[in-house]
């Protein structure tokens, strides 16, 4: 039974708009999902690598399904904001499983979810975002579709032919029911702009250093900026840090740029 929330999946909906860019932290669990919500997030996107990492799996269509599912299932229970979900590729073989993914993201309580195309055929991806979003219409959840091309972050084909590459398989993926399409690896103005133009539904980059501002991204139409495994491989980048302080000269140093234990705590104390 779909125990999505029709609220929640509005708001979500309204804030993809380039005056304002949807601006996500990208979680990977309960955790990271509830402090990143305590900061001011509007919404909480996971990270498929993120979660994998955090469960013992690599990235890259590893994981299983049911275990992906219970976490997006305890992260849209510990935070008041809507999830979309990060489900690589729609943990499946085909398009079929791919939708019985999705059915389980809305039983988990998500609005949306992201689906890529990797290096598959484009035509695959298009059968998959298909099905997710007849799956949708079956349980009558406004769903937002969102499609991930990764023509760029890749660097799949001919390089002066990259961007008409990735604006085709824009379209295919509209037409095939995306809300909205994630082209992660650009960072620079005019390839930014090209795809803004040209694809009519929200556009999503992903950050980091050297990319324009969220403001800046929302001059040039982006819609809504990720931070991706980012904020995951921060986190983990520090407990190595410490720990080969901990290891090397025995010093603590780091630990003082670490979140106040009461104030952690505090965000797991009270029924959210």
């Amino acid at each position: 039974m779909t125990i999505m929330q029709p609220d929640n999946a509005h708001v979500f909906r309204s804030l993809h708009t380039t005056t304002a860019p949807l601006a996500l932290a990208n979680a990977w669990d309960v955790a990271s999902a509830r402090v990143i919500e305590a900061a001011g997030a509007p919404a909480i996107a996971t990270t498929s690598a993120g979660v994998a990492w955090s469960l013992g799996s690599p990235d890259g269509d590893s994981l299983t399904r049911d275990r992906a599912l219970e976490l997006v299932s305890r992260i849209v229970a510990a935070v008041a904001v809507p999830v979309t979900a990060d489900i690589e590729g729609g943990y499946g073989t085909d398009a079929t499983s791919v939708a019985e993914t999705v059915t389980g993201v809305l039983d988990a309580g998500a609005v949306g979810v992201n689906i890529e195309d990797g290096t598959r055929p484009p035509a695959e991806l298009a059968m998959r975002l298909a099905a997710a979003r007849q799956a949708a219409d079956r349980a009558g959840a406004d769903l937002f579709l969102n499609a991930r091309i990764d023509t760029f972050l890749f660097g799949l084909g001919d390089p002066d032919t990259r961007l008409k590459e990735t604006l085709a398989r824009a379209h295919m993926y509209v037409d095939a029911g995306a809300d909205g399409i994630f082209v992660p690896g650009v960072t620079d103005t005019p390839t930014i702009t090209a795809l803004a133009r040209d694809i009519s539904v929200p556009l999503n980059v992903m950050a980091g250093p050297g990319v324009p501002t969220v403001a800046e991204l929302g001059t040039l139409g982006v819609a809504r900026v990720s931070l991706g495994s980012g904020v995951a491989q921060v986190a983990y980048a520090a407990a190595r840090r410490t720990a080969q302080e901990l290891f090397g000269t025995g010093d603590y140093a780091s630990l003082a740029e670490g979140m106040a234990f009461p104030e952690l705590n505090a965000l797991f104390s009270e029924p959210h």
